[in-house]
């Protein structure tokens, strides 16, 4: 018998680590290559972990809700063959005298509690953990950590994030208290104490799970990093509503799928991102990334998550194409069967929420991405004609968010106008779904 190891795998080119959302398998349990063992959630997106061997569950390295570096082991499976040696291998070696308490694998001790790093010890992290650190200015040394061998997880500074006890180096807190230093850096500003809800008889307490943590904070670090401004316009689609009520029965027959207003509005948008390429960009720091290829992320929502998958190169496809790439992500939401791949290379956002009946909102743009264009619903409206006639038409709001370091409101403002001029022209006689 064998002793084989399941890593944390990368489930997106920029995914670091990952968090055990929930366990599928239990110990003892018997499954082939490619099975399900548990759920992982990383930023947005819960995947599942598949086996690469056929055998019995051996252990659990990893608990419910630990974050572990890809790469790191989650669990161990006995398979049939191999040698005793390779078993040895998923162990630490024994101290010289082993206690009945060195018997079990170091990786199962080690979420017992948090475990001290040794002083002059060079320490490891994450990309994740290094970036969120210089954010928020966390000084490392000062947290223990909950990982392998007391490693810091991203896990771990979210939720000093969440308290506001921020620690900071001895040297900072010395300065900031010495009248004759300059001020102190907003690092080590104090920060507000956690709220102190009181829980009274009939609350309910509902956890945080990790998507929702993970949404938390992809919307903290957008609206924290990205200065954001805002603008609306007002586009009449009265023709366009018409065209599409016109062929919508027999789209549906022929096509299996409805044809909505969301995919007309996803394709304008597409169509002036070409024309306004600048709106398709992403800040870097020193510089800004202009992107070649135009993938529109759309904002799908559960009862208790909000997803954004991506519908890659959108302007290179007809209304109906991404009529039928909407219709399918939804579906993957909503049934969890949503890839981590399909929520990657997003680089505009638009988002329906005339779905729920809004007529105006203000979006958090999704983080890189410089813009997001909120739908709102389409609603009947008198409207001033030319020539002074009043007539009532079908109206809808777009609203813009922008990062203002990356995008004026120069570019922003063309770029709405020629969206409502595409939108206003959808006419049966000039445009085809196919």
């Amino acid at each position: 018998m064998a002793i084989e190891q399941i890593k944390m795998p990368q489930l997106g080119e920029s995914v670091t680590e990952g968090t055990i959302e929930k366990w599928l398998v239990k110990p003892g349990d018997h499954v082939n290559k490619y099975d399900a063992l548990a759920e992982v959630n990383t930023d947005k997106v819960t995947a599942e972990v598949p086996s690469s061997f056929t055998g019995v569950i051996k252990e659990l390295i990893a608990n419910e809700g630990d974050t572990l570096a890809v790469g790191e082991i989650v669990c161990t499976i006995e398979t049939e063959g191999g040698s005793s040696e390779e078993i040895v291998q998923v162990k630490e070696a024994a101290p010289e005298e082993p206690t009945a308490e060195t018997v079990k694998p170091a990786e199962v001790q080690k979420h017992a509690a948090p475990v001290e790093r040794e002083k002059g010890a060079k320490a490891r992290y994450s990309p994740a953990v290094l970036k969120i650190s210089q954010e928020h200015g966390i000084d490392l040394s000062l947290v223990t950590g909950t990982g392998n061998e007391g490693r810091i997880t991203r896990k771990d500074l979210l939720k000093i994030v969440e308290s506001g006890e921020i620690p900071v180096a001895k040297v900072e807190q010395e300065a900031v208290s010495t009248p004759s230093q300059v001020a102190p850096s907003s690092a080590s500003a104090p920060k507000p104490a956690p709220a102190n809800v009181p829980v009274a008889v009939g609350d309910i307490e509902i956890p945080v799970t990790g998507v929702r943590k993970a949404i938390a904070a992809n919307m903290l670090r957008s609206k924290h990093e990205a200065p954001h401004a805002w603008t609306m316009i007002e586009v009449d689609v009265t023709s366009m509503v018409q065209y599409r009520d016109s062929i919508k029965n027999d789209f549906k027959q022929k096509e299996g799928f409805n044809v909505t207003y969301f995919a007309f509005f996803v394709k304008a948008v597409s169509q002036a991102l070409k024309e306004f390429p600048m709106m398709n960009s992403m800040w870097a720091g020193d510089k800004i990334v202009q992107k070649k290829d135009i993938n529109i992320s759309i904002a799908v929502a559960t009862e208790d998550a909000l997803y954004v998958p991506v519908i890659k190169n959108a302007d290179e496809k007809t209304i109906k194409g991404i009529g039928r790439e909407v219709n399918e992500l939804a579906s993957k939401v909503r049934s969890g069967k949503l890839k981590s791949d399909e929520m990657q290379g997003g680089t505009f956002t638009v988002n329906n929420t005339g779905s729920f009946g809004s007529v105006q909102s203000m979006g958090i743009i999704n983080y890189p991405q410089a813009a997001i264009l909120q739908v709102e619903s389409i609603v009947k409206r008198p409207v001033i004609m030319d020539g002074g006639m009043i007539a009532a038409r079908d109206m809808v709001n777009l609203c813009l968010s922008l990062d203002h370091r990356v995008l004026d409101g120069l570019v922003a403002g063309r770029f709405l106008a020629r969206v409502k001029e595409i939108l206003e022209n959808i006419t049966k006689e000039n445009t085809s779904v196919y």
